[in-house]
């Protein structure tokens, strides 16, 4: 196993490295430090000499800038916070007193705010161990940024190991209570972008799922999927599920045994390739998006075209809108706390 780091670029006057962490099987997994953002998993190819790309990312820092993307605005690999998703009217009360936050989402706040943690430069260093390579990013965010209270510390760690587990750990402290809910980003195409996600067959380990309103923020309404279209739990199809429901996925499963503990929580699978993706999670709560808002003018220089379907995520996190849920698990951290978080994909290829 090995880890190199690289120049990517420079954003307001502060230099942007790119680490490139590569296990003994070939999976290299690069992270840049501009929003803790993972640019490209890739995976040796069978049948020639190139590699196959499995995320969407770019090659350039340049591109996370370009007018496409800022207007589509997909979050490709970030880590986003303090608060990840959706926050209803972008406020929220808090021992009698009410937070208003920014507004990027028309009337809500959505994935911490128009500057959250996927678009500020975090302090990195590389870390090794026996069975792992990887980087450790820090970053501080301000109180009342954004509109959130507290000076709050935040880290994330990736790891990869010769398992061809990517772990994903967070921390982070605060000194007043706040919200904090941190997830990544990435969006997944398992065949390689050699066509749209709707052939992999999906799994999520759970029979529950958060009612969302037209805004898309989640009303605290956990809805029972039982015999419904996108109950996952046998494992469907995405575009049997996609055509039952006449959408795409943007669905938040709630795991009901979450003891903010590590479980196993969806798997899903390309059935050309046979490559399969698992997740783990200690989180309560998991996004499966299938990216039916990514531009299609969005693609890798290398020519792997992004857009709607060509790519899916899983989002693992506290409750969305949790803050304006009363009893959602975990939302707020206090000063004597550490949010503490942790996600392992596991991929098979």
């Amino acid at each position: 196993m090995k880890i190199q780091k690289t120049y990517f670029g420079d954003y307001q006057e502060s230099k942007i490295d790119l680490f490139a962490l590569e296990n003994d099987n070939g999976m290299v997994v690069k992270i840049m430090n501009y929003g803790a953002t993972i640019t490209s998993i890739s995976i040796p190819s069978t049948d020639s000499s190139e590699r196959t790309e499995l995320v969407c990312g770019f090659e350039n820092l340049d591109a996370y800038f370009s007018k496409e993307y800022i207007n589509n605005s997909p979050y490709f690999g970030s880590t986003v916070g303090r608060y990840c998703s959706q926050i209803k009217n972008a406020k929220f009360s808090l021992d009698g007193k009410e937070y208003q936050l920014s507004t990027n989402c028309v009337d809500n706040n959505l994935h911490g705010g128009k500057i959250g943690f996927d678009k500020k430069v975090w302090q990195a260093k590389s870390i090794n161990s026996d069975n792992a390579v990887g980087v450790e990013m820090t970053v501080e965010s301000a109180d009342m940024e954004e509109g959130f209270p507290g000076n709050v510390e935040a880290s994330v760690t990736f790891q990869l190991t010769n398992k061809n587990e990517i772990i994903i750990s967070y921390k982070a402290t605060t000194d007043k209570i706040t919200p904090l809910s941190l997830t990544n980003h990435t969006y997944f195409n398992l065949s390689g972008f050699e066509k749209d996600i709707t052939n992999h067959k999906v799994s999520v380990l759970t029979g529950k799922r958060l009612e969302t309103d037209a805004t898309g923020a989640a009303t605290g309404l956990v809805l029972n999927l039982d015999n419904a279209e996108d109950d996952l739990r046998g494992g469907k199809t995405v575009s049997d599920v996609h055509k039952a429901m006449g959408n795409g996925f943007e669905h938040f499963y709630v795991f009901e045994d979450a003891k903010f503990e590590l479980q196993k929580v969806a798997e899903i699978v390309e059935p050309k390739s046979g490559r399969k993706l698992e997740v783990e999670t200690t989180e309560p709560c998991m996004l499966f998006y299938t990216g039916m808002h990514t531009s299609d003018e969005l693609k890798r220089e290398t020519g792997d075209q992004f857009g709607k379907y060509r790519g899916f995520c899983f989002e693992t996190h506290r409750y969305q809108n949790g803050p304006n849920i009363q009893g959602s698990p975990k939302t707020f951290t206090k000063p004597d706390e550490i949010f503490e978080s942790q996600t392992i994909f596991r991929l098979t290829f």
